[in-house]
């Protein structure tokens, strides 16, 4: 049963960190987020299963040049198979390696196959222990569980994928009748109904569409390449006009307002902006809630609580482009992801800082005192009203920055936020070694010990306690 939770957690995490590390380097390439999935979770199966075989494969091996070579080998011929299988099945070319030096048939290249090795390497001295461990931190029961759950909604959303490319594939054949439509209607027709006309002829399943040409920038359908190029010009058409309510579309870089779009700057903000108004929210409720006024911030310098903040973040990045899905489906989506940053906080806070903010032991249907079901009930409505209502304000009023003041602001913001952020750690430190009688160093402990003394420390975190 441990090998068994061990290997769901592996492939979910490492579907995850996949997820992650291609958007950051998309994000990157592109100066904007680009989500990279092939599904609507942030997930990547194909880095999960990759993984997954690494640990079933290495587990008895010790020799570190045996580990390389055979996850390597074992790598490469599965990616190749897999890429196979893809375009012979389905009709299109997953990823063409063609260009790239030393590669086979188009399908893998020797950079990936050294890439394997070396990751390999990696997750067996390193990530596949730090897994482990965290597997520790919870009941076995609880771990197979959240780990069940999470791997039944990465396959339900693959097998979704799956079909909607068979669909696609299938569509593909009438795709010569859209330049015809495009070309008869130019100028004759307003926007509006080509965009209607054009969605009732193809695209009547868009919203699963829509994360295949984006997930795939460089597939390629063998027999339709010319018509799967139009079918991603006019998507990208469509899909603007249906933002144009929740985001003004510019094109011209000159008459683009700052922070435009959802750009980095903007997710600065957002954060910046969530992390303020959580600390509204958790003031209120402690007024109403719990009948007294009560100061509740995560940091040491303003009132600010990160959780709410990157929480504000991480619900904009996941649902931004399903603002127009229903209301239920935003709902739960914010409550699984709401819950899972809240747990992963606590886990953070606990291990890296040895103190612990909040616990829900005592609550029914809790994972680990970290998260509970109230609770990722409560985020599902503040997704909701996240996405539905606030986000849209604050783009509009971000956005109303004018452009040099506002890049010196957010400079400024950002060295705060992070000073405040080292601060914090540092105070939160050096209130436990006070509390073991361990004396200051030097003149920086001395200044954190004067500065944010004990009965300070208990006013701005009055819910904070050390790990037992």
């Amino acid at each position: 049963m441990r090998i068994f939770t061990q290997l769901l957690w592996i492939f979910m995490l490492c579907s995850f960190a996949g997820w992650l590390l291609k958007f950051t380097w998309y994000s990157i390439l592109e100066r904007k987020p680009m989500n990279p999935g092939f599904i609507i979770l942030p997930f990547i199966p194909a880095s999960g299963i990759g993984a997954a075989a690494i640990f079933l494969v290495t587990h008895p091996i010790t020799n570190n040049w045996m580990i390389f070579l055979g996850s390597a080998i074992l790598l490469t011929v599965g990616k190749y198979v897999a890429s196979y299988m893809f375009e012979k099945t389905l009709g299109f070319k997953w990823r063409d390696y063609s260009r790239r030096p030393l590669n086979l048939n188009g399908y893998v290249t020797l950079f990936e196959t050294v890439t394997y090795g070396l990751m390999a390497l990696f997750f067996k001295h390193f990530g596949f222990i730090w897994i482990e461990r965290l597997i520790d931190t919870m009941p076995l029961w609880v771990a197979l569980m959240v780990a069940l759950i999470v791997t039944g909604l990465i396959i339900f959303d693959t097998i979704v994928s799956i079909i909607t490319v068979i669909h696609l594939r299938r569509n593909l054949k009438q795709m010569n009748d859209i330049s015809h439509l495009i070309k008869e209607n130019d100028g004759e027709k307003s926007g509006e109904e080509l965009r209607a006309e054009y969605e009732q002829k193809m695209l009547t399943s868009k919203r699963f569409r829509q994360r295949l040409v984006r997930a795939f920038p460089d597939m390629k359908s063998l027999d339709y390449e010319k018509q799967l190029l139009d079918l991603k010009g006019r998507f990208n058409i469509i899909k603007a006009k249906n933002n144009e309510v929740y985001e003004k579309k510019i094109t011209n870089n000159e008459d683009r307002p700052f922070a435009y779009g959802l750009s980095l700057v903007k997710l600065f903000w957002l954060f910046f902006l969530g992390s303020l108004f959580g600390t509204m929210m958790e003031t209120v409720w402690a007024l109403f809630a719990e009948g007294h006024f009560e100061v509740r911030t995560g940091m040491v310098m303003g009132p600010f609580i990160p959780v709410y903040g990157g929480g504000a973040v991480a619900i904009t990045l996941v649902l931004y482009k399903l603002h127009k899905a229903n209301d239920l489906i935003i709902y739960l989506a914010s409550a699984v992801i709401g819950a899972t940053f809240e747990y992963f906080c606590s886990y953070f806070q606990e291990k890296v800082l040895g103190t612990i903010s909040w616990d829900y032991s005592d609550m029914p249907f809790n994972i680990d005192g970290r998260t509970s079901l109230m609770f990722a009930l409560i985020w599902g409505l503040l997704g909701l009203f996240w996405l539905r209502y606030v986000y849209p304000v604050f783009s509009r009023l971000i956005e109303k920055i004018p452009k040099k003041p506002g890049r010196i602001i957010t400079a400024v913001l950002v060295v705060f936020m992070a000073i405040n952020g080292l601060l914090t750690i540092a105070a939160i430190q050096r209130q436990t070694q006070r509390s073991h009688g361990v004396e200051a160093g030097n003149a920086f402990v001395q200044w954190i010990d004067d500065t944010f003394t004990d009965d300070y420390m208990e006013f701005i975190f009055p819910h904070m306690e050390e790990k037992k």
